[in-house]
């Protein structure tokens, strides 16, 4: 059995911003955001993956200091084209903007990624992260990645029914859920949730 954390990065000013911060935006983490995260206590995994980006290499190094960190570029946030670094307000009447609300967020970024470009990519990813768990025998890591990459993740193989978007979490905050490594080597891949984090 493999327990994993999935960990969302603390917060930018971006994020508080509510702005699309993707994979073109390494922006580092609040001053205050850093003191939460001091905070918590997420024990002791074996092994920590995490994001490139700054706000996610800082996240787990304020959360499991010391611990190497293993960086898979696949668990990065979305490119959100055009979008990127922009709220909302900033986006509205904008054309590209409109179709995508109205697509109900199914249309690719214009200029970045689509859905399901990002969706494989970090499903390539996570896979990446345990498979090297399984090979080294490591029954307890944690990911410290983006809000996108987690939904995508759980939607993918989460044993609750959920919409991509009900996947939502708050910077600091994810899921443990468990593996079973037998049956995730014979391709029978699913996540058993433990609780939210």
């Amino acid at each position: 059995m493999l327990k994993l954390m999935l960990i969302r990065h603390g917060e930018t000013a971006g994020n508080q911003k509510q702005r699309y911060i993707g994979r073109r935006t390494d922006e580092p983490l609040l001053p205050q955001s850093q003191e939460v995260l001091k905070q918590l206590d997420y024990g002791e995994p074996q092994a920590v993956y995490a994001s490139p980006m700054l706000r996610c290499t800082q996240t787990a190094s304020i959360l499991f200091p010391g611990k190497p960190l293993n960086i898979i570029d696949e668990l990065a946030e979305c490119d959100f084209g055009e979008f990127e670094n922009k709220n909302y307000l900033e986006l509205d009447g904008n054309a590209n903007y409109q179709a995508w609300i109205d697509s109900g967020g199914l249309l690719p970024f214009p200029g970045g990624e689509s859905r399901e470009e990002f969706k494989r990519r970090n499903i390539t990813g996570f896979q990446m992260a345990v498979g090297s768990c399984i090979r080294k025998n490591i029954s307890s890591a944690a990911l410290v990645v983006h809000g996108g990459t987690i939904m995508n993740i759980m939607e993918e193989y989460a044993d609750e029914e959920r919409s991509f978007y009900d996947w939502h979490v708050k910077n600091g905050k994810g899921y443990e859920v468990e593996i079973d490594t037998e049956l995730w080597k014979k391709e029978r891949r699913s996540l058993h949730v433990v609780r939210e984090l």
